[in-house]
């Protein structure tokens, strides 16, 4: 019988951010599992949105399970980390004597030794198996791939949809594709485009990336996919790419040029769709069907932000905004105080801008309304399933304000509606919502939303590529705003 060894790996890299990637980071539990090992992974991961889950469950063939690890994006990974995780993948893949590889990776990790780490996984890997093993690799819809990446491997597939509501789907469709190279041989093609485009321009749910998407089955090759990049990353890979599969070289590269026509034809229409906070809070708040929907995706975790900006927040209490809620802001420090003092408690707290390049601690004094352990499960379609971990968390009033807050202690973008309900704040209820996501969050709040907005204030992940200080990138890398 054939036998896969599966393991994962994945990491979303910002390399403006200050937020540390330590193994530590990879070991614990947050929105999504914490490191797991052997056979564990086969019953931890059964029925969630990821991509291993859906390898697994497709793949009709043994499984050898090595290793699955995550961390919430951020900083670079740190050499230690990076070298401990790979290690035992690339060891365990030896050791269980497979007969293929299959690897859920995110495409955008970068180390400060490697500028894309996970071209240097499959280097690692092929040194010791030959050019010949068979490798599947499944990727995030935001991968920077490299030529040397896309060769390393023997089949590569992504995400098609942003939200990524096809995690696990993805992790299937790797495994019939391997089944695909392993009953013979397939030609591979592979295009970089020259420019980035914003994460708030990437959503398949928008044009022109739905149109984009939607062609992809229909382009005339066994397989075919577009990863659209994740800009803030100062690496030469960095940017969208393209590539496809076919029983000839000829259908593989008609079907690469096919979707590299439409991304360049599209260039002028990926836009970042943002508005300055203050407009998007008044917007809001004359806004007739409720709830509207603020994203801060400047301050999105889930691209590597601290998620504990307040210049959001500031400009709803300053524009005497009512009815509103926000969720949520990573500071452990004022979630501990508020559990310290108790339900009902009055606390004069500074609440979150730890990481002042972009904003203040907000001080205010704030009625402890609820709190809870940030013990839940997520039930929205991208995490649904999946365990939260977040730490002590706390609902506060502030004082004055028509404004309500959740701080939490560990980061994670708002993508779920579970991130309100935990404190007792039924989203539907509510006039003004401002979550700390830049587009997964349209997955689970599309159904209540009156309309969604993504407002322009400071952060980490800035969506105006034009104004970012990159050095490293490609020669004539046109930067989309």
């Amino acid at each position: 019988m054939t036998r896969i060894a599966v393991a994962g790996f994945q990491h979303e890299t910002n390399t403006f951010s200050s937020v540390p990637t330590d193994f530590e980071s990879f070991e614990r539990d947050a929105a999504w599992p914490g490191l797991t090992r052997g056979e564990a992974i086969l019953s931890r991961f059964k029925g969630l949105n990821i991509p291993i889950a859906g390898f697994v469950d497709a793949c009709g063939h043994e499984i050898a399970p090595i290793l699955w690890a995550m961390a919430e994006p951020g900083g670079y990974v740190s050499d230690h980390a990076f070298e401990r995780i790979s290690r035992e993948i690339v060891d365990g893949a030896i050791a269980a004597k497979a007969d293929a590889v299959y690897l859920d990776l995110h495409g955008a990790m970068v180390t400060r030794r490697h500028d894309d780490a996970e071209a240097e996984i499959l280097r690692r890997i092929r040194e010791r198996v030959g050019p010949e093993f068979p490798i599947a690799v499944s990727l995030d819809l935001h991968g920077n791939m490299s030529r040397e990446f896309f060769e390393q491997a023997t089949v590569v597939t992504a995400y098609r949809t942003y939200p990524h509501v096809d995690i696990a789907e993805t992790g299937a469709r790797a495994a019939a594709l391997l089944d695909r190279a392993m009953a013979g041989p397939m030609r591979g093609s592979f295009r970089q485009i020259d420019f980035l485009i914003p994460i708030t321009a990437q959503s398949t749910r928008f044009s022109p990336a739905r149109e984009i998407y939607a062609a992809l089955d229909g382009c005339g090759a066994v397989s075919a996919d577009v990863c659209l990049g994740f800009p803030p990353a100062d690496v030469p890979c960095c940017g969208p790419s393209v590539f496809a599969y076919g029983d000839t070289q000829e259908q593989a590269d008609g079907a690469a040029n096919l979707m590299e026509r439409m991304l360049l034809d599209a260039e002028s229409r990926f836009t970042s769709r943002l508005v300055d906070a203050k407009v998007a809070v008044r917007e809001a708040m004359r806004a007739s069907r409720c709830p509207t929907v603020i994203a801060d995706p400047q301050d999105n975790p889930g691209a590597g932000a601290p998620g504990d900006t307040t210049g959001l927040l500031r400009e709803l209490v300053d524009a005497g905004a009512r009815d509103a809620a926000i969720s949520m802001i990573h500071d452990p420090t004022t979630a501990r105080e508020a559990h310290e003092a108790g339900v009902g408690s009055v606390i004069k707290a500074g609440i979150g801008g730890r990481y002042v390049e972009f904003s203040r601690p907000f001080e205010a004094s704030a009625k402890v309304e609820a709190l809870s352990d940030g013990s839940f499960t997520f039930t929205g379609p991208m995490f649904g399933g999946c365990r939260a971990e977040l730490g002590p968390m706390a609902r506060l009033r502030l004082l004055g304000t028509g404004v309500t807050v959740v701080v939490g202690s560990e980061r994670a973008q708002n993508a779920d509606k579970e991130m309100f309900r935990v404190v007792g704040i039924e989203p539907s209820e509510w006039r003004i919502l401002c979550v700390k996501s830049a587009v997964h969050f349209m997955a689970d709040y599309e159904d209540i939303a009156g309309s969604i907005l993504f407002a322009e204030s400071p952060g980490a992940n800035p969506c105006r590529l034009d104004r970012i200080g990159f050095t490293r990138l490609r020669p004539g890398m046109r930067l989309l705003a």
